[in-house]
């Protein structure tokens, strides 16, 4: 079930991502946050590591030798390498958007009261 909604959810991002001009950070803050996100990850303080885990698992299984249907059953064999594309984009998409959510909310905010004279 709840692999259903993170699934869901990353094919939605990667709609919304798809269809919208200006909705959400843009690619390049996406990227850059990446080595942020894994290092977050690896020390515990995040909990995308699994996510993350399963997004290099598709990239590796997309660039390997090895591949469950074939290629060269053309139909069957493009379609289960766009199935993983779509997956790897729209869980990228999600899950460096949930990230950043995460990190801004962690950042300290400071009011200080007082009269402005």
């Amino acid at each position: 079930m709840a692999s259903n909604m993170r699934r869901a959810a990353a094919f939605t991002a990667l709609w919304r991502a798809l269809v919208s001009h200006r909705e959400g950070p843009s690619i390049g803050t996406r990227l850059g946050a990446v080595p942020r996100m894994v290092w977050q990850s690896l020390k515990g303080r995040y909990d995308g590591g699994a996510r993350i885990m399963l997004m290099l698992g598709g990239a590796f299984y997309l660039v390997s030798p090895i591949d469950l249907i074939p290629d060269f059953l053309i139909i069957p064999g493009l379609i289960d390498d766009v199935l993983i594309i779509t997956w790897v984009a729209g869980a990228f998409l999600s899950e460096t958007e949930r990230f950043l959510k995460w990190e801004d909310s962690r950042i300290p905010r400071v009011v200080i009261d007082g009269d402005m004279a």
